[in-house]
């Protein structure tokens, strides 16, 4: 009796180290920027929501933020989905290297998406013909860049688990390929649509790096408004209402993707392991191929060949000048080198604590009572870790700013609170990676250890750990990604003697002169290297269990 109360209560206690950090650096902050929405002085009221929407710059925001998202997530779909199909469901040489390839662009930092297409379309680039430079399709396609490999990646995951024959069936009957597709196949997959879907919309919806650089002040988003009114106006009203509609909007898009990801989950439980490895026919394939390939070289390839070549560029000459000045090249007396070993030590320190708090989490939200009631605790414990995922980074930022200001946690001064607030955008991919690893453990397992005299704590030191070490290489190297090119709140948090690189890389960028603009394009060549090798090795360590973001 005493050890069950033991072990609960050291189950109690793991919940509540990572509850009380989400209630101090999440909770809190988002809770005051609400209040603060509503609250005047002494007084509540409704007048930052009445500045907000009466303002016809307010209205073009969210017109460009709800529309902007909305085209990026149908282009995606309509690239991403013969992508899915080719590289999950047919077999070639090469397909894990494209597999790969194409993911590489989704951990890269905005602002380094920004300059890249940046570089790509300005006057005197390689598409500068094209006269895009500052314009929507800019943008779109630099979101569609961004998010493409969601949809590969959430969708193929479901296709390569389809057992073939629902397909075979329906030709049999006599329908037309596309007709199977249209009437079997669509339908199937339908759960991993509208999560890869809803996923895409999110992250074009709160894609702050990508517009900060390439919107040129002439387009906006409810980010960027946010920041315009933070950081030029000094309207923090007015700021809490925007934020307070972003986080409704960004809220429904997570709701929506976590309803249809507990669908797919569902499904790919009740499908066999079927090999999708079928080899390639052009005559049957061959649009997928043509697209797939096409999105692979112009749309992802093109912009980060283009982001080096032009980082070894300086006055139409070839020159590593650029690399080489790095350390001679400042804002405020902060040279790239100085900012990039503040990224890294913060990144570091991000990690540390954003894997330290996702083992508890996913360790606690991993366990399988007995009653019902507890089983919707946990349910409710996880849904309440994973609601960062649906508050912009800019909306953590600008809460800290307001809240994290005055004793007894006054830090707004302090380093600490950027790796904070990086842990705090990390943490729900770190629990999302490590918990799948868990909850493939078969309970029969554990009952037999259990049966032959194993104390619990045996079991989660013998079988459960070991299986949590599996994933613990990709927890580690999505949470440095993340951390390392975060942008989004570390705008608002760094102080402009000690910034992280993606920040002085958008500070440089917006310098005039041939110098900072070289400087720029070689510290973002730096940053996604960084990003890119990072997950490159996270990902040769993903367990089979963890499929999809």
């Amino acid at each position: 009796m005493r050890q069950t109360l033991t072990w609960r209560l050291g189950w109690a206690l793991a919940a509540l180290i990572p509850a009380v950090f989400l209630l101090l650096f999440f909770a809190w902050p988002a809770a005051t920027l609400v209040g603060r929405g509503f609250h005047d002085g002494d007084a509540w009221t409704l007048d930052g929501f009445h500045t907000v929407f009466t303002s016809r710059r307010t209205w073009r925001a969210i017109g460009f933020t709800l529309g902007s998202a909305t085209v990026s997530t149908a282009l995606c779909l309509l690239l991403g989905l013969p992508g899915a199909y080719l590289l999950y469901r047919c077999s070639f040489r090469g397909r894990d290297l494209l597999r790969a390839l194409i993911t590489v662009p989704f951990v890269l930092p905005t602002v380094v998406v920004g300059v890249a297409f940046g570089s790509l379309l300005r006057p005197d680039g390689l598409l500068g013909w094209l006269d895009l430079a500052g314009t929507p399709a800019a943008i779109l396609a630099a979101m569609v860049f961004f998010n493409y490999s969601v949809i590969v990646r959430t969708v193929g995951t479901m296709w390569a688990r389809l057992d073939p024959r629902l397909g075979q069936a329906a030709g049999t009957l006599g329908a037309p390929p596309l007709r199977a597709l249209r009437t079997v196949t669509l339908p199937a997959l339908t759960p991993a649509i509208v999560s890869g879907a809803s996923l895409v919309f999110l992250f074009s919806a709160s894609a702050y790096g990508i517009v900060m650089v390439l919107g040129q002040t002439r387009y906006s988003t409810i980010e960027t408004e946010i920041w315009f009114l933070t950081t030029q106006l000094l309207d923090l009203p007015s700021a809490a209402a925007l934020s307070i509609t972003q986080l409704v909007i960004v809220t429904a898009a997570l709701w929506l993707s976590g309803r249809a990801q507990a669908r797919m989950t569902r499904a790919l439980k009740l499908q066999p392991d079927v090999d999708a490895g079928r080899g390639l026919n052009l005559s049957r394939d061959g649009a997928a191929l043509a697209t797939t390939l096409a999105v692979a070289v112009a749309l992802l390839g093109l912009p980060l060949a283009n982001l080096l070549w032009r980082s070894l560029h300086r006055g139409g000459e070839f020159t590593v000048e650029n690399y080489v000045a790095l350390a001679a090249q400042s804002v405020g007396n902060v040279s790239v080198w100085d900012a990039l070993r503040t990224s890294l030590i913060t990144a570091l320190a991000a990690t540390a604590l954003a894997v330290t708090l996702g083992v508890l989490v996913a360790l606690v939200a991993s366990r399988r009572p007995r009653r019902r009631a507890g089983r919707d605790a946990l349910t409710a414990l996880e849904s309440l870790f994973l609601l960062p995922l649906g508050v912009s980074a800019v909306t953590v930022g600008f809460g800290y700013l307001i809240t994290l200001n005055r004793p007894p946690l006054d830090l707004r001064s302090s380093i600490v609170l950027i790796p904070i607030a990086q842990a705090v955008v990390a943490l729900p991919l770190v629990v999302r990676t490590m918990l799948p690893t868990l909850r493939a453990i078969d309970p029969r397992q554990l009952e037999a250890a259990a049966t032959l005299g194993s104390t619990p704590w045996q079991v989660l030191r013998r079988i459960e750990l070991p299986n949590l070490g599996r994933a613990m290489g990709l927890a580690v190297g999505f949470a440095f990604a993340t951390s390392l090119g975060e942008f989004g709140a570390t705008s608002f948090l760094a102080r402009p003697d000690n910034p992280t690189l993606p920040v002085l890389i958008f500070r440089l960028f917006g310098r005039p002169g041939a110098e900072n603009y070289g400087a720029a394009l070689a510290a973002s060549v730096v940053l996604a290297g960084l990003a890119g090798i990072t997950m490159a090795a996270a990902e040769r360590l993903r367990p089979k269990e963890v499929a999809a973001w």
